[in-house]
């Protein structure tokens, strides 16, 4: 389905569908796959996308019992950048500094396999874990941390990490297949595409 065939309540139904169900929340029918999913929106759609997200969360916990643990990309970035104590350095350095650079600043302080999946991990840890198969984990704030945090990157660092629940991302952007490029992400629908094959497009998965 194109974007411009996409409504965002049929959207909402579809996702909120898709995981209640048993044969999502058991991971079945993956063989060895990663259970990866992705929401991909257009980002115009990101205020209303964020209620869509409360509302399919709220009823999740409260209609069929199932826990949503919630990773915010750009709340965790700021999380760690304080707890190091360079958080109000980096907010100083941004003006002053070529944005290339700063990027790659950023990109060392925050680097997935160093910083972010042992800070994910930790979490996830904290998590109960009395049923794994009635438990989502979301993984949002994606457009605010891109170009410093790159999705294909960190979804390539939690294959280890997020086991044993399944894994949706809300991308803004385009996640797609093509014949000459493969599978293709491209947050914001700005700057060249990252190649990532192992998530699923939610809006192609049965309820």
């Amino acid at each position: 389905m194109t974007t411009a065939q996409r409504n965002l309540a049929h959207d909402e139904k579809h996702v909120y569908d898709v995981l209640r169900s048993d044969r999502f929340l058991k991971m079945e029918g993956l063989s060895k796959e990663v259970p990866f999913f992705i929401y991909h929106f257009p980002p115009a759609w990101s205020l209303e996308v964020d209620g869509m997200r409360d509302r399919v969360s709220t009823k999740l916990r409260s209609d069929d019992g199932i826990s949503v643990v919630d990773i915010d990309l750009y709340e965790l970035a700021v999380q760690l950048l304080t707890e190091r104590g360079v958080w109000e350095r980096v907010l100083a350095a941004e003006p002053t500094m070529d944005k290339v650079e700063f990027r790659e600043m950023l990109q060392g302080m925050l680097d997935p396999h160093d910083h972010l999946a042992p800070a994910i991990r930790t979490r996830l840890d904290a998590e109960p874990t009395a049923d794994s198969h009635r438990t989502v984990v979301f993984l949002t704030g994606i457009g605010e941390v891109f170009p410093f945090i790159r999705t294909h990157t960190v979804l390539e660092n939690l294959q280890s990490v997020v086991v044993g629940r399944p894994l949706l991302v809300w991308f803004p952007g385009t996640y797609e297949f093509t014949q000459s490029a493969g599978h293709q992400l491209r947050a914001l629908n700005l700057g060249a595409s990252d190649s990532y094959y192992r998530a699923k497009d939610i809006l192609e998965q049965e309820a």
